[in-house]
This record gives C-alpha cells, structure tokens and sequence, in this order.
C-alpha cells in the first residue's frame, strides 16, 4: 500500500468563505500560541497530550470562548502537527534523523490550511461535507481511488481554495524498461542518456510581467485597496509560473517512470549553487528537489528503482565511451570531441551517459547496505564536478 495525494479546487459560498477565515485564524492561534508558550523562559515542550488538556481548559474561559464555535477537528490537529515538527526538530539535532528547522511561526499573510481527519469530514452526493460548515462543491477532476483518510483545506495568496486527500492505494507494479541516466540543467532542463533532451517551459514572458507588477506594487501606499488589489495580481502571476511548472515536472516524471526501470539522478547541492547570484533565479525556476520528490514518488508506488549518484562523481569531465578525463569544461562549452578515442558528445547528454554508467556499479553487501566501487567510471576515481558546486572535499582540508 502506498499513500498518494489527491488535489481539487473547491468553491465555498460566501457563507462558507467566512467560516473557512475563522477556522484557519483559530488553527493559526492555537498553533502559535503553543509555540510562544515553549518559547517564554525557555520552558520545556511536554508534548502533544498537555497541549490539548490546556487548550481544553482554555475552551472554558471567557477570552477563549470564541474557539467553541470552531469545529475541534482543525484544531485538534494542528496541535498534532505542532509535536510532529518538534519530534522532527529534535531527532534531527540527535543526528537520528534529517536535519530540520526549529518551528515558526504561521502568518496570516501565508497560505492557510485545516486539517480534518475521518471524524471531521466526509464525502456524498458529489460534494466535500466538513464539520460546522457544511457541504462545499468539488470540481472532480478525477475519481478517488479509495476512502480518503484525511483532508486539508488550503486557501493560497490568489483566493483560490483546495482541498488535497491522503488516499492509500495498492501498489501497481510495471513491468518492462530500460535504465536512464538525467542531467538536470538550465538551458535543457534535462538530458537523457537516451540523447533526448527534455526543454522546460519559458517563464520569461510572465516574468517580464512579474517584474513590471512588482515596480507598480513598490509605488502603492501601504495599506490602501490599490496595494491590496496590486499585491493579488503579483500572487497570480507567481501562482500561474507554479502551476505551469508543477504541470510539466509531473507529465515528465510520470512519463520516465512508466518508460524506465532504473532511473538514476545526480545528489545536486542546490542551495550551494543558488549562492551564484548570477544563477540563482534561475535555478530557482527549474525545481530540481520536486522534481527528484516527484520521482520517488512514483517510484515507490510503481515498483520502480531511483538511484542516486554522488555530487562529487565527475561526469561532465570524462568520456562516456572510452573513460578519457578532459577535465572541467566552462559552462558555455555545449560540444566536447574527445582526444581519446576522438568521438563527439553534447555536454549534458555525455553527462547523463556517465550517470546512468555510476549508477549501474552500485551494489550492495551481504548487510542489504548499499556499497561505492572506487573506480565508478572508466579509470577515472571520485573527483570534484563543476565549480559551481563549490571545492571539494579534498581542497577544502587545505
């Protein structure tokens, strides 16, 4: 079984517009009023059962009385969430776990979201039927595959409301398919060891008009309607690059992962290369990390194989067919004629060769733990990869 998400757009009436704004005001107060509580004098979080017995007794008193009227599923919940990202916190500074951030604070400025479990929402006659606010219609653009086991409410910077189910469906193994190797890049989003490179959609146009909301918002006295209605119109510029990215992120790895039974991807140290700010946005405007989410993913659910190859593997320094090493190449060299064997390659689709070829040698011991050959590539060993990741781990000691 796997555990997918399932999104749609609803359409609360006025009414229900209201009562959605007083649901996420009372989950983004209890959510920080928690958070400030750990916070004062640097009292210790006790977790999420005294949480709830104070919010309880603060139900009673006459400030609080408010939250009475709050379906407590919401509320509830965000609770949960709260000692999730406390948990997360601290495994992570035990090295038990991924590094995480310390909680923040929730604006009302963000996007807003409530979270409702089985007990708190349900789904009949076509529409979403939620606690103390009734039915709500659903633009369906698809089935859902199963009883949905929780549902979150979400209202991002356009107006625009969601709500995203957490189904679990059963596994569909695919059967079939060859391994690829993918560069990820800026000019060609991606290169595939098969020669085909993938183009991302361009986004200069919309920014051009980014770029012209943004100078007329800067003009725009604060607090008056022209800003508010201003600042809306930069949301949905912003909103509309997103969609169009997440659109083709998801097409192409779908399309990979039905196609491919091993695909390999190179461990890109992204917030590295964004402190090139000649660079930066975009990087930014690619999505290289939801991209690699998307793919394992769906690799998961489909029974497919996502290997991951060192960032310091130099695949863009060596020939893909006879392992001669030319060494780093500038950004704007696109065509490389190896003085081995004198064959010619694209840059980025010799890369993705290299990639798949590091993935391939990949084994693992009698432990089931995953073991690195030391020459991975031709007669070439670990080395650093582009400047633009930074120095290597050798260089660096000096």
């Amino acid at each position: 079984m796997a555990t997918v998400r399932y999104r749609y757009r609803l359409y609360p009436t006025p009414a229900q517009r209201v009562a959605l704004a007083r649901t996420f005001g009372a989950v983004r107060f209890v959510w920080n009023q928690e958070l400030a509580r750990s916070q004062i004098h640097d009292a210790k979080y006790q977790g999420f059962s005294a949480a709830s017995r104070r919010l309880t007794a603060a139900k009673k008193t006459t400030d609080l009385a408010w939250l009475n009227a709050i379906s407590c599923v919401p509320i509830q919940q965000s609770l949960r969430n709260l000692d999730v990202s406390y948990r997360n916190f601290f495994r992570g500074c035990k090295s038990k776990g991924p590094r995480r951030g310390y909680p923040r604070f929730k604006s009302k400025y963000d996007e807003q979201s409530a979270e409702y479990t089985r007990s708190g929402f349900k789904v009949e006659h076509g529409k979403l039927c939620l606690a103390k606010l009734g039915s709500i219609e659903v633009r369906w653009s698809r089935l859902l595959p199963s009883i949905p086991k929780t549902a979150t409410v979400k209202l991002d910077a356009t107006g625009r409301y969601f709500v995203s189910f957490t189904v679990e469906v059963n596994a569909q193994p695919l059967v079939g398919g060859t391994p690829v190797g993918i560069d990820l890049g800026i000019k060609c989003f991606a290169a595939l060891s098969t020669g085909e490179m993938v183009q991302a959609p361009s986004y200069k146009r919309r920014e051009r008009k980014i770029a012209h909301v943004q100078r007329e918002l800067a003009r725009r006295k604060n607090g008056s309607r022209r800003r508010a209605v201003t600042k809306k119109k930069l949301a949905r510029l912003h909103a509309k690059i997103s969609d169009t990215r997440r659109d083709f992120l998801d097409k192409l790895s779908t399309r990979l992962v039905r196609s491919h039974d091993v695909i390999v991807v190179e461990d890109l140290n992204v917030s590295g290369m964004v402190k090139n700010h000649h660079l930066a946005r975009s990087i930014s405007r690619q999505g290289w990390r939801a991209f690699r989410t998307m793919l394992e993913s769906k690799c998961t659910r489909y029974g497919r194989e996502l290997q991951v190859v060192n960032r310091w593997t130099p695949t863009s320094q060596i020939c893909s067919t006879c392992g001669h090493r030319w060494g780093r190449l500038d950004l704007s060299v696109r065509q490389v004629t190896c003085e081995g064997c004198g064959a010619a390659h694209d840059r980025d689709v010799n890369a993705a060769k290299n990639i798949v070829a590091a993935g391939q040698v990949e084994t693992k011991n009698g432990r089931g733990g995953h073991v690195r050959r030391m020459v991975p590539l031709g007669t070439c060993a670990v080395l650093d990869e582009a400047s633009t990741s930074g120095p290597t781990p050798e260089s660096s000691a000096f």
